[in-house]
């Protein structure tokens, strides 16, 4: 099996359970099942980089094509909880919380991606180091984990169970959102009064 391939079930997986939210209407066995395909394909996902790396065939267009699925899935998961959300509790303010975390999720995406590419580029200057996460960090960004995300759609028969527990994690992901961006900035800036 090849990289891409374990990208391409990775992606047949996740768009299973993608299709699954925005086309059926909720049940507490759905979004057992939703939640088991989502973290199926989130292993998947996990795994791709991994054979890469052990079998030395690492190419940018395998790191490419894993991003954009990667783009794809997140754009899609959110947009179809909006739908969920919008048979459920029609036109309320519920509605904003999947079009916020859409933002918010696609931002933090994006930033963690060009951060990491702004970095390579400078020569390895502040490159993406395996440092020991601190406790406080590691509970920061619990938030933002995509397979807690996965795990939560187990509450997707049960709406306001879910729409709380997906509130907060919207809430903890905006806020480390927020906390990071300054510091990614100052991480990527090669200006004289940077350093």
């Amino acid at each position: 099996m090849t990289p891409n391939g374990v990208t391409a079930i990775s992606a047949g997986f996740s768009l299973t359970g993608i299709l699954l939210v925005g086309a059926l209407p909720r049940s507490v066995p759905l979004g057992i099942l939703v939640a088991l395909l989502l973290a199926v394909g989130y292993a998947f996902d996990s795994a791709d980089g991994q054979l890469a790396r052990l079998r030395g065939s690492g190419a940018p267009s395998g790191e490419w094509l894993d991003h954009v699925v990667d783009c794809a899935k997140i754009t899609a998961l959110h947009l179809a909880v909006l739908l969920g959300v919008h048979r459920t509790f029609g036109d309320s303010a519920v509605s904003l919380l999947p079009m916020l975390f859409l933002l918010v999720a696609n931002m933090l995406f994006f930033t963690f991606v060009l951060t990491d590419q702004l970095k390579r580029n400078q020569g390895g200057r502040g490159a993406t180091k395996d440092e020991p996460a601190s406790t406080l960090r590691s509970i920061v960004v619990i938030p933002t984990d995509y397979g807690l995300l996965c795990v939560v759609f187990v509450l997707w028969g049960l709406p306001n169970a879910f729409v709380a527990v997906y509130g907060l994690l919207l809430l903890g992901s905006l806020g480390y959102l927020v906390l990071g961006l300054p510091k990614w900035f100052r991480d990527v800036d090669l200006s004289p009064d940077a350093a």
